[in-house]
């Protein structure tokens, strides 16, 4: 029997053995898959590598966005980041050239700290390792340890390859002499011939004055899959008691990171920040809904009404010292806060270049 083009099934690309409302519903399953897929495009190309550090950190953050980019861990790319800071003779705050201990000896403390496994590392009070956050990485890394310090911190740094050093520049060792020539009309120390007139020693008072500073570079980063790491390396307060040991290697103090929330660390008088637990105050703050900027703000708050001896406050009752926050939620947002302004920090995401922002502030200080 001849088949009319009435009596012909339709023509169809429907599967066989599949009716319409399957055809319909998996369609829409489709269209539904594609639609997710999408947004789930867009939302990878608009995550982004970010990282904030104190104000000696431009380049340093830079860095550390680059190394999240091809794929480095945040806590690594903080890390390498600080690196340069490190190396840098003319910052006199961490790593190489860093100002010695009142006996002329270079003592550097770190910490890194790892968001998604809440693993850490630090060491303290380490002589002859330029890179104490590289040290500390490789404590975390290799140790089921958290903190080493003085020769058991040197002899784990020898022991795994780690090239030491003396860190004591001619900058530094002339800048040291000033200082115990000029510290007391009592001791046995007098000012060299020409000693104030030396360049290096020209800077260092035209740049610190009289004050008798501290120096440290805290960054903490997050990658654009939102995970959180960080750092913090110094060398100390300058001509500190041997053995001295601030809140930059103390997880909790001078930097700590948590996946969930975000990151946070800190600059200045180090005793202060430890009294309060501050790195782990801020994400705390961060935690209950603070944004960055408002969680250092509420830590230094904290901060100032733990500071109570006669010996830290100024004839107003405000901290004579200063105390610097910097925090990265897991969001991508940053901020900071120090007690007296002037602050400034460093931030740098993908696609910028690293930018200096200023930082908010507990009080304007007073005009000279």
């Amino acid at each position: 029997m001849k088949t009319t083009p009435t009596d012909a099934a339709p023509p169809s690309d429907q599967p066989e053995g599949m009716s319409r409302r399957e055809l319909v519903a998996g369609g829409a399953l489709t269209a539904a898959a594609l639609a997710t897929s999408g947004a789930q495009r867009a939302q990878a190309e608009e995550r982004s590598s970010v990282a904030v550090a104190s104000a000696n950190g431009l380049e340093a953050v830079g860095r550390a966005v680059a190394q999240m980019d091809a794929g480095i861990s945040p806590v690594e790319a903080a890390v390498h980041g600080v690196a340069v800071v490190e190396d840098d003779p003319d910052d006199v705050t961490v790593g190489y050239g860093g100002l010695p201990n009142s006996e002329g000896v270079v003592q550097l403390d770190s910490c890194c700290m790892d968001g998604p496994t809440m693993r850490a590392g630090a060491v303290a009070a380490l002589e002859g390792f330029r890179h104490p956050a590289q040290v500390a990485l490789q404590v975390l890394q290799r140790t089921t340890r958290v903190l080493l310090v003085g020769e058991g911190a040197a002899r784990f740094a020898r022991t795994i390859g780690f090239e030491e050093e003396n860190l004591l520049t001619e900058k530094a060792r002339k800048i040291w002499l000033y200082w115990k020539a000029n510290m007391s009309d009592r001791d046995d120390w007098i000012p060299g011939p020409g000693q104030t007139e030396d360049s290096d020693v020209q800077w260092f008072m035209n740049t610190y004055g009289p004050v008798r500073p501290t120096g440290t570079i805290n960054l903490c980063a997050v990658d654009g899959n939102g995970d959180v790491g960080g750092t913090t390396t110094t060398s100390g307060l300058f001509f500190k008691i041997p053995g001295r040991v601030g809140d930059s290697p103390l997880i909790g103090a001078g930097l700590f990171v948590d996946n969930e929330v975000g990151a946070a660390g800190s600059t200045g008088r180090g005793e202060s920040v430890i009294q309060i637990a501050g790195g782990h105050t801020v994400v705390e703050f961060m935690r209950a809904g603070k944004s960055p900027e408002a969680a250092c703000l509420a830590a230094l708050e904290r901060l100032v009404q733990a500071t109570r001896v006669p010996y830290l406050l100024d004839d107003k009752g405000r901290p004579s010292f200063n105390v610097k926050f910097y925090a990265v939620n897991k969001a991508g947002e940053t901020g900071s806060a120090t007690i007296w302004s002037g602050g400034r920090h460093a931030v740098c995401r993908t696609g910028s270049k690293p930018v200096h922002l200023d930082s908010a502030y507990l009080y304007e200080r007073d005009p000279k």
